[in-house]
């Protein structure tokens, strides 16, 4: 149909809002950040850690985003929602709909899986419906979240348990003399207290002696109804509960001492009913060319598509092309090693991040602002490439794409850079450069001058003093590896994602004694926990404050007697608004300082407690000149953490942040043999030289370092590799080269040895 004139759309003033602006940000570290952001575009966001970057992203654009949108909703749909408070910045205009694409692992719920996540198994469960044979019923007689399909002797988890009951209680006392062994049951405390004045056995009877009446009460009665006192509560047999409150959770999202209990006393097993399928002998009994719906969901998600491709039924044809194209993506994202089945609080930070991607790939929602962290964690630079189309394709289906990156094949297909620093912390938070690449590798900035820097291999290699042994490896998709880890030299392992460096390593050196693991994972401990608690520092901090002071070291603690009584040490109050949602707001009382108002009278050289946690590492170390502070802080400038407060709390680090504070703290231990996942991550172009020479001490001062790592500079730097692959999955789990960097890119011919060849040579 030909277009007439005056079908054409005429220019509005809507087609003047092509950037996002913003004005006089001061999140953080942000100094009165103005900038104007390309809508429709690939932003990079680059800068060292600490320079300002996530501030501006993630605190700035995409919270205030957020923000906006929910207040839209109800009050009702409010309160359960997070909290967030409006960011420091005077003024956003132009913002769309904010989506963050981040690296926190996905729910640690047990029903969850790749599949679910995705939708990838509600298509699949659909299709069985329609092409099953024999025909069971709907799409529902496929979910093992429904009793309809669920497997009912373990409610579709796919495990049973059986409890110890020795690890439960001790038969030779009573329960006056402290039987339950189970956590929160302390003799005297409330929960204790309706077990032993249920009326249902006396509390001073000793359980050996109990009727086989009172001993399934004890352990096994379904909840009831009793009196204590004049008080009406619900009784319920010690392991009913559990299995209730404990056993019905995904294990790691248990508190560390329940967790901790839960191993002992519990045994899991795969179910033997449905085989571990989580599925009803009828869900399991339909099948489409001889495979059933749990063999599909275990199969390696590339073997998959591979199925679904040979499925032909015009009935369900736009199912299977939208299935076909969402297995093809998690495929080309490097993710065709997994497989439907897996449970996605398995999933690293970085395989949840690129599983969320192709979730918002397959959207039909456009014109939205997607941000992203640090997408290339855990990926070779093989993937890499996959990735990078991926984000060109989000951007141009419309989008605004936002990305926090250092990895310069990334930087390289940005329309807009945005350069952040010039340093970290205090010396960061200013725009050093915004526009294209070319005029950033001009610019004379710290990214642009590395932006095209390479690490030469490595002259000189170490000789080993020795080998750690690893025979028969089988764990997930190793296939009977033997190899030999050199001792005394720098060794990194690379392969592609999902080829078996992390089953190899952590299955099968980490246990092992004098082996020191820095990984990424989060940090437990509660809101007041930060750096200085968490490294020791605060110890010998409230020494030097006491000792000036002549007063007791616990007055600077703010878990303890010098705490503000009105915050209980944190700075914030929390106000619980009923159906709104809660509101977190500095103490009115200490004004955020988190300390009495005696307790900040006390000084050292001029400071008080909470004027020298807020001191960055660096800064603390020009102040704390000698003494075990001076050591502790020492070791944190040394891993790259100098921009870092010594009371941030812990909760706001990034992986990168929390691996290399656990490595400042294993370089007090007399230790051999450290293993490091990805110590690149968040680090700037300009930082990886300082992380290679901290390997180099490590390994100079008589240790072994074993890293696994995807960043070409570390395996140019290495003294040994050990490349596996050649792909990931059921195409990986082999050794396919060992030997030194100069080797591989000689002789090898692997992904690695190609990429490795062509960093080297420029």
């Amino acid at each position: 149909m030909q277009t007439s004139p005056a079908d054409t759309p005429t220019a509005t003033p809507a087609d003047t809002h092509t950037v996002i602006q913003v004005r006089g940000a001061r999140e953080n570290n942000l100094r009165d950040v103005c900038v104007d952001i390309p809508k429709r575009r690939l932003t990079v966001f680059t800068g060292v850690s600490g320079s300002g970057k996530s501030s501006l992203v993630f605190g700035t654009i995409a919270a205030e985003s957020q923000r906006l949108i929910n207040e839209t909703y109800t009050a009702f749909v409010q309160s359960f929602m997070p909290s967030l408070g409006r960011p420091d910045v005077d003024a956003l205009h132009n913002l769309s709909a904010a989506i963050v694409v981040d690296q926190e692992r996905m729910g640690a719920n047990s029903r969850s899986t790749v599949g679910t996540a995705t939708d990838a198994y509600t298509m699949l469960r659909i299709i069985f419906s329609r092409l099953g044979e024999p025909y069971i019923g709907t799409s529902g007689a496929f979910s093992f979240n429904v009793p309809e399909g669920m497997c009912l002797e373990c409610e579709g988890t796919g495990e049973v348990s059986t409890v110890d009951a020795d690890q439960i209680v001790d038969r030779s006392r009573s329960l006056d003399e402290g039987a339950i062994l189970v956590p929160n049951y302390a003799v005297d405390s409330w929960s204790w207290q309706v077990v032993a004045h249920s009326g249902f056995f006396s509390p001073g009877k000793r359980l050996a002696d109990f009727s086989r009446q009172e001993w399934d009460d004890l352990l096994y009665k379904e909840p009831v109804k009793v009196e204590v006192g004049s008080n009406g509560f619900t009784y319920e047999g010690l392991i009913a509960r559990m299995r209730r409150t404990w056993l019905a959770k995904d294990r790691d999202s248990l508190q560390p001492h329940i967790r901790a209990f839960v191993a002992r006393a519990v045994v899991f097993a795969r179910c033997p009913a449905c085989a571990g399928t989580r599925l009803s002998a009828a869900a399991l009994s339909s099948k489409i060319d001889g495979h059933t719906i749990a063999e599909c969901s275990s199969m390696q998600i590339s073997d998959l598509a591979e199925f679904v491709r040979k499925l032909d039924d015009p009935g369900v044809a736009p199912l299977i092309a939208g299935l076909r194209e969402l297995l093809e993506s998690l495929t080309e994202i490097g993710l065709g090693y997994l497989s439907l089945d897996r449970p996605s609080g398995s999933l690293s930070g970085g395989e949840a991040q690129r599983v969320k991607m192709v979730r918002h790939l397959g959207s039909s929602i456009t014109d939205v602002t997607y941000v992203f962290d640090e997408p290339t964690i855990g990926l070779h630079p093989h993937d890499i490439r996959r990735m990078n189309d991926l984000l060109l394709r989000l951007r141009d289906k419309g989008n605004t794409v936002l990305v926090v990156e250092h990895k310069p094949e990334v930087i390289e297909i940005a329309d807009h850079v945005v350069d952040l620093g010039p340093g970290a912390g205090e010396a960061g938070g200013t725009i050093c450069y915004t526009g294209d690449v070319a005029g950033l590798r001009a610019s004379g900035t710290l990214t642009g001058r590395h932006l095209g820097h390479r690490a030469r291999l490595r002259g000189e290699v170490r000789t080993p003093g020795g080998w750690l042994s690893i025979k028969g490896a089988d764990l997930h998709n190793l296939k009977d590896v033997e190899v030999g880890i050199p001792t005394g030299v720098l060794t990194v392992v690379t392969g592609v994602a999902g080829s078996g460096k992390s089953s190899l390593i952590h299955g099968y050196l980490s246990g092992r004694d004098g082996v020191v693991v820095a990984d990424q994972s989060a940090i437990r401990g509660s809101r007041r926990s930060n750096p200085a608690t968490y490294t020791g520092l605060l110890g010998p901090i409230r020494t030097a404050f006491a000792k000036a002071n002549g007063v007791k070291a616990a007055l600077f603690s703010a878990n303890s007697e010098g705490a503000c009584p009105a915050c209980n040490g944190l700075g914030l109050v929390y106000t619980d608004l009923a159906m709104m949602a809660g509101v977190a707001s500095v103490c009115e009382r200490c004004g955020g300082e988190r300390f009495t108002a005696e307790v900040l009278t006390y000084r050292l050289r001029g400071r008080n407690i909470s004027e020298v946690l807020g001191m960055s590492v660096a800064e603390a170390r020009d102040f704390f000149t000698t003494g075990q502070a001076r050591t502790i802080l020492g070791r944190l400038f040394d891993v790259g953490l100098g921009y870092l407060r010594l009371g941030q709390p812990l909760d706001t680090l990034s992986g990168g942040e929390r691996q290399r504070l656990k490595l400042a703290i294993h370089m007090a231990e007399k230790s051999s043999t450290y293993i490091l996942d990805e110590p690149t991550t968040g680090l700037h172009l300009a930082d990886v030289d300082k992380l290679l020479a901290l390997l180099d001490r490590l390994v100079d001062d008589g240790n072994t370092v074993v890293v696994i790592e995807h960043h070409q500079a570390v395996m140019a730097h290495a003294d040994w590799l050990i490349d596996l692959g050649p792909g990931g999955g059921h195409d990986g789990g082999r050794v396919v080269f060992t030997g030194t960097p100069a080797r591989l890119v000689a002789e090898g011919d692997t992904v690695t040895a190609r990429h490795l060849g062509e960093y080297v040579t420029g």
